[in-house]
């Protein structure tokens, strides 16, 4: 018996934090979050990618960091540039190690990690004294994704 009352009240503890977290975090409200309206970016002008022209959902995005042609879906977020570009992982990897290496940084080749499917790599040599670290994954179809940051490594 004393089983059963000990097990009610930790089920119980669980669905009151639960509401207290959602009751936090804005949940519970009754439909869907309402979005702002889409901007109208008729006459604005997108500056060019460094690295090339890129292809894509590329509106208002720039990023300090050299991207392929062809690069899709670019997203900058807090430092970090993420996108995905239609060619191989041998490929991505073979276009940063030349365009970091011709902008003058330097690859720790101890920390260059490949798999079948990933890879990751860390330059040194930017102006903040921070590296630049370079990831990416197979997504199939010959499409990679790849993030680049600068870190504290």
């Amino acid at each position: 018996m004393m089983k059963k009352i000990s097990i009610l009240l930790a089920i119980f503890a669980l669905v009151l934090a639960s509401l207290a977290c959602q009751t936090l975090s804005g949940g519970g409200e009754s439909g869907a979050p309402e979005l702002p309206p889409p901007g109208d970016n008729e006459g604005v002008e997108v500056p060019p990618v460094e690295g090339g022209e890129s292809g894509g959902d590329t509106t208002n995005v720039t990023s300090e960091f050299p991207l392929p042609d062809g690069a899709m879906n670019i997203q900058e977020m807090g430092g970090s540039t993420n996108f995905q570009v239609k060619m191989s992982l041998d490929e991505a990897i073979k276009f940063y190690m030349d365009a970091l290496a011709r902008e003058g940084y330097t690859e720790r080749p101890i920390l260059t990690v490949t798999s079948d499917t990933t890879f990751s790599m860390v330059f040194d040599g930017h102006e903040s004294g921070k590296a630049i670290v370079v990831q990416g994954v197979d997504l199939g179809d010959d499409t990679v994704n790849v993030n680049i940051r600068l870190e504290d490594v």
